[in-house]
């Protein structure tokens, strides 16, 4: 076996304590372990592998040996004959060189032959082709020896230099020699190296008579040169195929989620914004013309004006705005940052209004400004999602003519009304009722065309094709009773729009029969077929009328509705606690009901996808519609005839109405949801754009974005009077300096003393607190009067009233947690603190977020989605969610700004990096890239597109520099000269001539004032003057509105808004313009330390509780989500005491009756009649909108079912229990962490009882418990039986000692280092590719079961050439369990697996044996 078994056996655990004893081998020249009795063999040169060829085979797929075979041993023993033949071979090919060698020796015996040096490597780790190389050119003896001897011995031939070298880096010396000298030695070696090719003989000694005679017997070698160009070649290509790139390696899907793909690449090496290329990649080629944009901007201004409730003569100033900015986006190529800060000024409609107050006051302006938002940030952000929808618009348009300059170019077809409604087509769904259409209308056409396009002969047909028959209609003779409905569809339409003069249809000479009769044909050889035929054919023209589709459309729009009708599988599945019990009954949803509550529409669709219920589209007064259509299609006649055609014509709408109801309503139902979901999205972008628009939070008396130093702890989920509460001291530069652990600081004096001494000594600015439990409240009580009692402060400040330096008490902050419970257990976190437990690195983060939010929101990346933006996020699409939640943080990321600088030292700073205008994740990791290999330092923003005169190489093309710009800012640094102070503001370097110009006048320099200054120090000298001599106030002295109306008379530039942004940056650079870190309020506080929100506990809830204590008037009690409760004596009952009711201990069932979320306490009863009173959730709905005749009905169905069933619905008094099914349990514990239980009702009776608990995500595991010694038929049985070997006395045992212990064994497992996630798939996948990846070494790793929760697959690959076999782990009580043996703990598990499968491999080393 190779060192494959070694990594395997020796990789991680310890199989002995003792050394194993060493051996010195004379011959090789180096020291190695000695073979231990009874284990493999280590050897690098795999002697054994050969012999063992096929059993190792059998052992990689599954260990399964058969001696009984004789036929196998047959074959092993061909085997071993061949392999003899062939080493005995090979032996006298190399006695044969020896014997010429030595004839060297006999003819000149002055001569003598070197021995060949012993190498001095101790292993040479080769790839497989070296291996199979290497074992092939063993002898017998060799085979089968336990010596390990490991020379470099070769045959004859060429000098090995370049085989050394190329292996250099995988040899490991045992007598390692200096690198200078080994250098010097390898160069020798080449430089000595003999040109001709052949043997190499050292000639010292010889003269020309004696080497002529040594030509004449052996020859010079040229006649063996074909053999060893073929040789080379063959080299050639092994180099070749090794030369082994990424995508070689690693699965695509590896490469994608790294983006290392060549798209990836592309799009780093094209200079034009990350975000703009991901968007627009469907249409990179497409040119959209000036005639395109006007029609984009009209597109735009339709869809976003109705919103903007601006006044109506604004309409044209806003199509003018969004004309230009289209222009910015995408002739210029700039994104929504660069926009909305420096070309905000086309964002606003400014308008000069003469000041009537000029008259009476000559200094007062003669002009005012009226200035007018026309459009925001998140304006500018729809109008870029508005753009990319407008280019499939103009795609699918573009597929659309194409195809009709086919029809009229090859076939003459005009169709006007196809031409017409083009130009009208303002949605996808418009464009594709004409495709639809055209489809139809000319489907022979088109299929000749194709025909003629392919080659293929037109008249290959499909039996049965719908458009068959109605093209054998067309063509026959029935066509005519079709145009004797006497309108076309078209026509129809047109009344229908009210667009022209109404038409009425003509009615035929003939009644319907008469006509269907004297058409028969041979393909409709009677008349009732040619009407049915005929029907059929009209009544699909009207179908795919686009027009008449249209009409559809809009009645649906403006008078749709919507209703919920639940399933079968509904009926049960979706109870009173069910999230979707709000829509079960909900009807007559119009579409501005659903505009006001978009996310109800999407539980409503998500209910449908999960079969729970059907969703129903209709329009109101659907009898008053269908009456106006028939009125428009029907004859004004008044006869038998009219009456005859027109009963025709109903029928025919009928059919269509049919069919054009439910296409329409699918689309309706589909453009619903799509904006739905955009209203949502929005509401999630603006909620996740306030908690990043938070500074980090300010000490007292310093200026905003100062960062503050933190102490932070935390009791995680422990009681801060029992177990350890965590701390951590971070710095203001984000440092961890200290860390550690308090125990009970409520009471424990010696720790309370130790707290005061922590805080003197590193005089934090602020406390933070937060934690999993309600407890963490406590922890905050005790924290706040220990710092009031021991009169803790924090640094001292100067008031700004008094101008008085003072201190106040040291302020306790409950910081939010949802960013460091996501970085606790992160690989992130395990990177940055390995050494720390995960609660301390919760401390820390915690501690970073109140530094700076904005940066710890960054670190998550695509895990941003993980976080709770809104309770009903999870009917959205992830992309489409992180999409916009991105957009929010591209706006925070470039209103802050980043220090360059400081982003190539910090990686939490690197991490804003990717939202910069114009870079995104590859364009950021190229940037640092092309800064370390320019030095590592950025000190002007212009060097970022290379400086030659400072050998700086551009890192960014100049589009993405110009996007980047003014968001990278850079400290000024007043000892350099050639620091430019404008680099480090928001101003941008295409405007630094502006801002020096407003530098030079707030100093009252001249024109030959800032020359010569400018001459002296350089561009940036008026600056910097301005700065050095803290003349900055002045700008304030300037009217920039000349400035402007200069700028915009003479050079056609609207500057007016960055004159602003210049005044403001030259007194503050890069100012915090974040608001205030925010102090979350009471019931956000609450929904995070008990997990209960306001839907989810509430007053009037039936809740179950644990009495704790019981006084003669009152008992306290704790809930499940932990917070104290307190029942009066009152509550529980008039006519008994309640300590003969009520015992520590006992789970009981009471009612919410007040709830203080900030105090963290709550009210309950337990009188009889409070409980048969059920909590009943309030569902908002507007009066008619609810079917609560449908809902009594199935109440009623339901008790019938449970009667004739027999059904009991079982209660347990127990916090756990709840009355569901396996579906409701998987369901209700989905939101939950890992290791949540459920109780639950058994269906196999009232003696058993179901346990359902959360192994993973999406992994529940059910287990059957069996009540023994029951007193009756509804108690809990005293014995509790899991299986045939666990017992236990009751339910609490039962969890702790059974379900957490296996839930704490399964976490055990998933932290384990060699558990990966994923499938068991991915898993062989990412094994295959580890050892591809490394030929020499074998692995192994875990991964979870889907199919069997609680249990897990251990899969190993022993070497490059087997396969990836797996075994299963299942996990039990305390320990888990491989192959029928229980280990307690991982590391004894490994060692088992390790030691059974070395077992194994001596298994069949000892059957191939025999």
């Amino acid at each position: 076996m190779s060192g494959n078994i070694r990594d395997l056996i020796d990789g991680e655990a310890e199989l002995d304590d003792e050394e194993d004893d060493e051996s010195f081998d004379e011959d090789a020249s180096e020291t190695r372990r000695a073979p231990k009795p009874g284990v493999l063999d280590d050897s690098s040169e795999e002697e054994d592998e050969d012999e063992d060829e096929e059993e190792v085979r059998k052992v990689q797929e599954g260990f399964i040996v058969d001696e009984e075979e004789d036929e196998d041993d047959e074959e092993v023993k061909r085997q071993r004959k061949k392999k003899r033949r062939r080493a005995d071979r090979e032996e006298e090919e190399q006695l044969l060189d020896e014997e010429d060698l030595d004839l060297i020796g006999e003819a000149i015996p002055e001569w003598q032959r070197k021995s060949q040096t012993q190498t001095q490597f101790k292993r040479l780790k080769r790839g497989h082709r070296e291996e199979a190389e290497t074992s092939k050119s063993r002898d017998l003896q060799q085979i089968f020896s336990d010596d390990d001897d490991e020379n470099d011995e070769r045959p004859y031939g060429r000098p090995s230099h370049r085989q050394a070298d190329e292996f250099e880096d995988f040899i490991e010396d045992d007598y390692p020699e200096d690198v200078d000298d080994r250098n010097q030695r390898l160069e020798d070696m080449e430089v000595a190296r003999p040109k001709e090719k052949g043997l190499t003989v050292d000639t010292t000694g010889l003269d020309k008579d004696a080497l002529d005679d040594m030509e004449a017997i052996f020859g010079n070698g040229e006649e063996y040169d074909w053999a060893l160009q073929l040789e080379e070649e063959e080299e050639d290509r092994e180099r070749e195929e090794l030369n082994i790139e990424l995508k070689d390696v690693f699965e695509p899907s590896q490469l994608t989620e790294k983006l290392l793909t060549d798209d990836d690449n592309v799009i780093r090496q094209t200079d034009d914004p990350e975000r703009f290329q991901l968007d627009r990649k469907p249409f990179k080629h497409m040119v959209i013309t000036a005639e395109q944009f006007k029609e984009e901007a009209r597109w735009i201004t339709n869809l976003m004006w109705p919103k903007k409730q601006l006044s109506n003569d604004l309409h044209s100033p806003f199509n003018k705005a969004i004309g230009k900015v289209l222009e910015f986006f995408v002739v210029d190529g700039v994104e929504v940052p660069y926009v909305f800060q420096h070309r905000r000024d086309y964002l606003i409609h400014a308008k000069k209004i003469r000041n009537q107050n000029h008259r009476d006051d000559p200094d007062a302006p003669e002009y005012t400004v009226d200035a007018e938002k026309l459009l925001t940030q998140d304006d500018l952000w729809r109008v870029l999602d508005l753009d990319i929808k407008f280019r499939s618009l103009v795609d699918k348009r573009n597929s659309l003519e194409k195809t009709l300059d086919e029809l009229r170019s090859k076939t003459g077809i005009q169709d006007k009304i196809v031409e017409e409604m083009m130009g009208e087509a303002a949605t996808m769904e418009e464009l594709q009722d004409l495709q639809d259409y055209v489809n139809f209308q000319y489907s022979a056409e088109l299929k000749d065309i194709a025909a003629m396009r392919s080659g293929t002969s037109k008249d290959i047909k499909r039996p049965g094709a719908k458009t068959a028959l109605f093209e054998r209609v067309r063509k026959s003779k029935v066509y005519s009773f079709v145009r004797a409905f006497g309108i076309t569809a078209d026509r129809f339409a047109l009344n229908a729009l009210r667009e022209g003069k109404k038409v009425s249809a003509d009615d035929d000479d003939k009644l319907p029969m008469d006509l269907a009769d004297s058409l028969t044909d041979g393909d409709f050889p009677t008349g009732d077929q040619v009407i049915n035929a005929a029907r059929q054919l009209y009544a699909e023209e009207l179908f795919l009328s686009p027009r008449l589709r249209k009409h559809f459309r809009i009645n649906f729009y403006q008078q749709g509705w919507a209703s919920c009708h639940r399933t079968e599988k509904g009926l049960r599945r979706i109870d009173e606690s069910h999230p979707y019990y709000e829509i079960k009954y909900l009807v007559e949803q119009t579409m501005s009901d659903l505009a006001l509550r978009p996310e109800i529409f999407l539980k409503m669709m998500k209910a449908e996808e999960e079969g729970l219920v059907e969703v129903r589209v209709g329009i109101e007064n659907e009898r008053e519609f269908k009456r106006q259509l028939y009125s428009e299609l029907a004859s004004d006649n008044f006869s038998d005839l009219a009456d005859a055609w027109n009963g025709e014509r109903q029928k025919v709408l009928d059919m269509a109405y049919t069919k054009l109801e439910k296409v329409i309503a699918k689309g309706v139902k589909d453009s619903l949801r799509t904006a739905c979901q955009e209203e949502l999205l929005k509401i999630c972008r603006e909620e996740y754009f306030k908690r990043l628009d938070q500074a980090p939070l300010k000490p007292k008396g310093m200026v905003l974005g100062t960062m503050p130093r933190v102490l932070t702890l935390s009791n995680g989920m422990g009681d801060p009077s029992r177990d350890p509460v965590c701390w951590t001291w971070v710095e203001e530069d984000g440092r961890v300096l200290e860390h550690g652990k308090f125990v009970n600081l409520g009471r424990d004096e010696s720790q309370r003393e130790a707290f005061a001494e922590l805080v003197r000594r590193r005089s934090p600015d602020v406390v933070g607190i937060s934690g999993f439990s309600a407890d963490t409240h406590r922890l905050v009580k005790d924290v706040e009067s220990l710092i009031s009692e021991k009169g803790l402060t924090g640094t001292e400040y100067e008031d700004p009233e008094t101008g008085d330096y003072r201190t106040d008490l040291l302020e306790v902050l409950v910081v939010n947690d949802e960013v460091a419970r996501l970085y606790k257990d992160s690989p992130r976190a395990i990177a940055d603190h390995p050494t720390l437990n995960p609660l301390t690195r919760y401390c820390i983060a915690l501690a970073r977020y109140m530094q700076n939010p904005m940066k710890e929101y960054a670190a998550l990346s695509k895990d941003v989605t993980s976080l709770s933006i809104h309770p009903y996020q999870q009917y959205l699409p992830a992309d489409k969610l992180y999409k916009h939640l991105e957009t929010a943080m591209v706006d925070m990321v470039n209103l802050c700004g980043v220090d360059i600088n400081e982003a190539m030292g910090d990686s939490y700073t690197a991490n804003l990096l990717p939202y910069v205008a114009g870079l995104g994740p590859r364009k950021a990791t190229l940037l640092v890239k092309g800064i370390h290999a320019n030095g590592g330092v950025v000190s002007s923003r212009d060097e970022l597109v290379g400086d030659p005169e400072r050998h700086k190489v551009a890192v960014l093309g100049p589009r993405v520099w110009n996007n980047c710009a003014s968001f990278l800012f850079i400290e000024y640094d007043t000892t350099n000269p050639d620091s430019d102070p404008l680099d480090n503001t928001r101003v941008h370097p295409e405007d630094y001539d502006l801002a020096r110009k407003v530098a030079a006048d707030a100093l009252g320099l001249d024109e030959e004032d800032v020359k010569a200054e400018t001459d002296e120090n350089g561009a940036g000298a008026i600056v910097r003057k301005l700065f050095k001599e803290e003349e900055q106030e002045k700008v304030n002295e300037l009217i920039l509105e000349e400035y402007a109306e200069q700028l915009e008379r003479e050079y056609q530039q609207r500057k007016r808004a960055t004159l602003e942004t210049i005044r403001a940056e030259l007194q503050v650079p890069y100012e915090e313009l974040r608001k205030n870190f925010a102090s979350l309020p009471p019931d956000q506080i609450f929904t995070m330390f008990t997990g209960e929100g306001r839907d989810s506990l509430c007053e009037g809830m039936i809740v179950p509780v644990n009495v704790r204590v019981v006084k003669d008037d009152f008992a306290i009690v704790k809930l499940d989500c932990g917070i104290e409760g307190r029942i009066e004596s009152h509550e529980v009952s008039h006519r008994h005491s309640i300590k003969d009711i009520l015992q520590v201990g006992q789970t009981i069932q009471a009612k919410l009756i007040d709830l203080n979320r900030k105090e963290f306490v709550c009210k309950l009863s337990m009188r009889e009649e409070e409980l048969r009173r059920p909590y009943r959730k309030h569902i908002d709905h507007n009066h008619g909108q609810w079917n609560y005749k449908q809902e009594d009905e199935d109440r009623e169905e339901l008790r019938e079912k449970d009667k004739t069933t027999g059904r009991t619905q079982r209660v347990i008094k127990h916090p756990l229990f709840r009355p569901f099914n396996s579906t409701q349990a998987e369901e209700y514990l989905g939101g939950q962490p890992a290791g949540e239980v459920v109780i639950r009702p058994s269906s196999k009776g009232n003696d058993h009882l179901a346990i359902t608990w959360k192994v993973a995500d999406g992994i529940y595991q059910h287990i059957d418990v069996l009540e023994l010694q029951k007193e009756t038929e509804f108690s809990v049985g005293k014995v509790l039986r899991v299986g045939s070997k666990y017992n236990y006395s009751d339910l609490d045992e039962l969890i702790v000692d059974h379900v957490k212990a296996m839930a704490k064994k399964v976490e055990e497992l998933i932290q384990h280092e060699k558990f990966q996630k994923g499938s068991r798939a991915d898993l062989e996948k990412w094994l295959t590719t580890y050892i591809d990846a490394n030929p020499n070494r074998s692995a192994y790793a875990f991964c979870l079961d889907t199919k069997h929760p609680g249990y897990f697959y251990l899969c190993f690959k022993a070497s490059r050439g087997s396969k990836v076999d797996a075994w299963m782990v299942r996990v039990v009580p305390q320990a888990y369990e491989l192959m029928r043996s229980q280990y307690p703990d991982m590391r004894a598990l490994c060692n088992g697996f390790k030691l059974r499968y070395q077992s194994e491999i001596l298994k069949m080393q000892s059957s191939g044996g025999r």
